[in-house]
């Protein structure tokens, strides 16, 4: 049904308007995933494949990556819809637009995204407002929220590590985890932050901030690009070795096409991106997290991801693709 949907309605749709229709509808529709569930559209996921993680009870492997819900509208909706976690952002510090429009495409044929959006939202201090708001109920405590975080546009790199800490300290109280975002390619010079010798301040400063505005340690992790070379991969993962992160997450959108501007998402990301998962895990050893993503829409897709090595998943271009059922189809299949 959602595909006849999608063919006859939302690819006719431009992409942006399509994106905030989809989340005014999770926003006011809550009610429609607990419906297909029970009608076995989207099974609700076996409680005892649950993945324990941080001292986190996760639902299922599969939770909705960063970009979807940049302004934290939609967390509860998506987490019903059968996500076990949602990440929210990216966030910076100060408010704003974004880069120019038109800045998103789908690719359909390739049944990917391509977006050069830039960081679109509206600061960390609204951000924290409602996570605050969220936090507020007993059931809000209970989702698992993860928080993307960026630096300003207007930000030149040697300041970036002050972005980032004034972020973690807006919004390290309300995350289950803090993920910095050094790998968007719509940013200028935002991935030459993936250098060691420029992250490791950066995440110096956001461990301290976070754990600092929170009273405890916050889960962090670093976003990374697909584009980078292996080399580069091993550099940065020994470097969260070194600081003792709780993991990383792999990978983020790739420049690697001729489409376009901007980075693509979707099935063309996946080989790349199971090679970073697997590269990663075996310099990592077996104790940080890997939250795998890129391409991931099936099964099998998924099962590749967490055999490489990722503990685990996130996805965001097949929900636009496969419909409000995927992720509880498949956070089901997974934990079945």
């Amino acid at each position: 049904m959602y595909r006849l949907i999608f063919s006859l309605v939302v690819r006719r749709l431009p992409t942006e308007f399509a994106h905030h229709g989809w989340l005014l509808l999770v926003r006011c529709g809550s009610w429609i995933a607990p419906l297909l569930r029970k009608v076995r559209l989207a099974p609700s996921p076996d409680p005892r494949g649950v993945v324990r993680v941080w001292g986190l009870d996760f639902a299922g492997p599969l939770g909705l990556a960063a970009g979807m819900d940049k302004h934290v509208a939609t967390v509860r909706g998506h987490i019903r819809m059968g996500f076990s976690h949602v990440e929210v952002g990216t966030i910076t510090p100060k408010a704003q637009p974004g880069n120019e429009k038109p800045r998103a495409w789908r690719e359909v044929p390739l049944r990917a995204v391509r977006n050069r959006m830039g960081f679109n939202n509206k600061g960390a201090e609204a951000a924290a407002h409602r996570l605050a708001r969220l936090r507020k109920s007993r059931s809000g405590r209970c989702l698992i929220v993860g928080v993307n975080i960026g630096k300003n546009r207007v930000t030149p790199p040697e300041a970036a590590a002050a972005d980032y800490a004034a972020c973690a300290t807006a919004l390290a109280p309300y995350a289950d985890f803090l993920v910095v975002n050094v790998s968007s390619p719509n940013t200028p010079g935002l991935r030459d932050l993936q250098a060691v010798e420029a992250l490791r301040p950066i995440l110096t400063a956001t461990r301290e901030a976070a754990d600092a505005s929170a009273g405890k340690r916050v889960p962090l992790l670093v976003k990374i690009a697909p584009d980078l070379a292996d080399k580069d991969v091993d550099a940065i993962a020994r470097l969260v070795k070194d600081l003792g992160l709780e993991g990383v997450e792999a990978t983020n959108t790739t420049i690697s096409h001729d489409l376009g501007p901007g980075g693509l998402s979707g099935p063309p990301l996946f080989p790349r991106a199971l090679e970073v998962v697997a590269r990663l895990r075996r310099v990592l050893g077996p104790d940080p997290v890997i939250i795998g993503m890129g391409g991931i829409t099936s099964v099998e897709d998924a099962k590749a991801m967490l055999d490489a090595g990722a503990t685990l998943l996130q996805g965001y271009t097949a929900l636009i693709y496969e419909g409000p059922a995927w992720p509880g189809r498949l956070n089901s299949a997974l934990t079945r």
